[in-house]
């Protein structure tokens, strides 16, 4: 990595690596006055946001999803909202509508932009797939572009701009699932799962007992802006780079070199925009780890998380109960 100070701190990589690591242990403990568990789930939101990538969140009700982001948002001292996907949500009610208004000033009737839920730094998508396609799409545009575009007008939103959207993998009926093309824009699809035992005695006693602990603003925005700068920065060998591109070209059946279990239980296999993921995802797991540079264990940490919802299984695989999580350990093992 390189050691000299960044242009536009003036502070080394090598300084901004040991605050990551320190803001790392701290917003896991801040994290922990409230949330109990879910360890894993909770790098890898922060793998995600450091990497400029957006989350999926597949949970079943009552797994402190919503808790958790906004929990985070108070760490990082970040505006966070919520919106809560309906059938009858409209894209306004999302980017912000005109409303036509008096200048007081010249008694003339003016529009006046009034901004939507989606102009915050941390965005929790309530249940997204309960929504149609095109409010959906409203949120995805600004996703992908980190602008909302009204009448005619462009308003760039804030930076950091992180959507974590969550579905519940339970009830399907009357719901809208999102194609293919969209989930590629979500970076990690995260399945959270019930906690364990022991864990869940601890998550009881603490809800129950009528006191509610207070947490830290421990990280400015700026920060969380120069630590995604870092991520750009961190050097990768060819020989891991070369891994993970071919991790993603062996999802793709019919191509050469993919195995045959992939051309009989695959319909579609992940684009280029897995294996760009793949990389950056590398890069912030190896800097949560105190390493300068990533390892082929670092692209295997987070394939799962960036392959499974780029995979499109076929008949074949739904019939003998195979499923995208099964296909990429075997590809791992392979």
């Amino acid at each position: 990595m390189n050691m000299e100070p960044s242009m536009n701190t003036g502070v080394s990589d090598t300084d901004m690596l040991k605050q990551l690591l320190a803001g790392r242990d701290s917003i896991v403990t801040e994290l922990k006055k409230v949330i109990i568990g879910q360890d894993r789930i909770i790098e890898d939101i922060l793998i995600s946001l450091l990497c400029r990538g957006h989350c999926l969140l597949i949970g079943v009700p009552g797994l402190a999803k919503t808790l958790l982001i906004s929990t985070l948002s108070d760490i990082m001292d970040l505006q966070f909202s919520r919106i809560q996907f309906t059938p009858d949500l409209m894209p306004s009610d999302i980017t912000g509508t005109e409303i036509l208004e008096e200048d007081k000033s010249s008694g003339k009737k003016i529009f006046k932009f009034i901004r939507g839920p989606v102009f915050s730094n941390i965005v929790l998508a309530d249940e997204i797939n309960r929504t149609p396609p095109k409010t959906q799409a409203a949120l995805l545009q600004a996703m992908q572009e980190h602008e909302v575009s009204i009448a005619g007008e462009t308003f760039t939103l804030d930076e950091p701009f992180f959507v974590l959207a969550t579905q519940n993998p339970i009830e399907q009926e009357g719901t809208y699932p999102l194609p293919e093309a969209q989930l590629d824009r979500f970076m990690f699809s995260l399945i959270i799962d019930y906690p364990e035992r022991d864990e869940e005695v601890q998550i009881v006693r603490a809800t129950t007992a009528g006191t509610e602990p207070a947490v830290n603003r421990i990280i400015e925005k700026k920060s969380v802006l120069e630590l995604q700068n870092l991520v750009r920065r961190v050097p990768v060998s060819d020989i891991v780079v070369d891994f993970a591109v071919d991790l993603a070209r062996k999802t793709r059946p019919g191509l050469e070199g993919s195995p045959q279990f992939i051309t009989d239980f695959i319909s579609w296999g992940a684009g280029p925009r897995a294996s760009q993921f793949l990389i950056l995802g590398a890069k912030a797991a190896a800097l949560l780890n105190g390493r300068t540079t990533p390892d082929i264990n670092d692209v295997k940490r987070v394939a799962h998380a960036v392959l499974q919802h780029r995979i499109v299984i076929n008949f074949n695989a739904e019939a003998d109960g195979i499923t995208p999580q099964r296909i990429i350990d075997r590809l791992l093992e392979a």
